[in-house]
């Protein structure tokens, strides 16, 4: 469902986990094939994403409680259905293996009446789950989890990549998929030395040296590139950084 709502926000690419098994595997990053903080920033570079959002589920299920009575010789009873989801959730920023947020998601679905369906955890399709009580429940779990998501895109710096240097001509990623329009201007920096800290081993950043400035001539189609030329500096090439002013 995450992965789902992610896509279809258009703001996001997300690497489906086989691609990232293949990474890990490729890199010799883990024996047990799981993803960890310090993984993650490596794997972070290798792919070009920023954030890793770690997702275990913790309780999934539902109960039902029954209370019941005779009212002038009538048996009446009311049945209570709860559902439960809770899922514990970290956001790791892949540049330098820091946990940016931590939290256990936990939503809760109930309803009551008089009669209800002892078919309740067989779903027949996505719909049938989806308008249940543990579907409703995993549906508000997701939304929760993706505003965390949302909130920490929303202070992390932005950057883009410059991906080729034909000429006058400068190539850079993202296009208006990033949100790059055309006339923007932004700094272009040089990578140095990686900062290692010595007793976690994780990554800091790197050093940068401003090297010049760019502007955005044209969009590209697609939305993944777009087309810039150098306004001041010189030596800008390919893998150098850009960010805003």
């Amino acid at each position: 469902m995450l992965v789902t709502v992610l896509v279809k926000n258009g703001k996001y690419r997300v690497i489906e986990r086989q691609e990232i098994s293949k990474i890990m595997e490729e890199q010799n990053l883990g024996q047990s094939g799981r993803v960890t903080e310090q993984s993650a920033a490596k794997i972070g570079k290798l792919l070009g994403v920023e954030l890793a959002v770690f997702g275990a589920v913790t309780e999934f299920g539902y109960s039902k409680s029954k209370t019941g009575g005779r009212i002038k010789g009538v048996a009446v009873g009311v049945s209570k259905q709860k559902a439960t989801v809770a899922v514990d959730v970290r956001i790791v920023n892949t540049t330098t293996g820091e946990i940016l947020a931590a939290d256990n998601v936990r939503k809760e679905e109930t309803t009551s009446g008089l009669s209800f369906s002892s078919r309740l955890t067989r779903f027949n399709d996505r719909k049938s789950f989806d308008n249940s009580l543990v579907g409703k429940a995993t549906r508000n779990a997701v939304n929760e989890i993706f505003s965390l998501v949302e909130k920490q895109m929303e202070v992390l710096p932005w950057s883009g990549k410059i991906i080729l240097v034909k000429g006058s001509v400068i190539y850079i990623k993202p296009g208006s998929e990033g949100g790059v329009k055309t006339g923007d201007v932004f700094a272009v920096y040089s990578k140095g030395e990686e900062l290692i800290d010595p007793d976690t081993g994780l990554s800091l950043g790197v050093e940068e040296q401003k090297v010049g400035t760019i502007k955005v001539t044209s969009l590209i189609t697609g939305g993944k590139a777009a087309k810039a030329m150098l306004i001041s500096g010189t030596g800008v090439k390919k893998g150098d950084i850009i960010k805003v002013q």
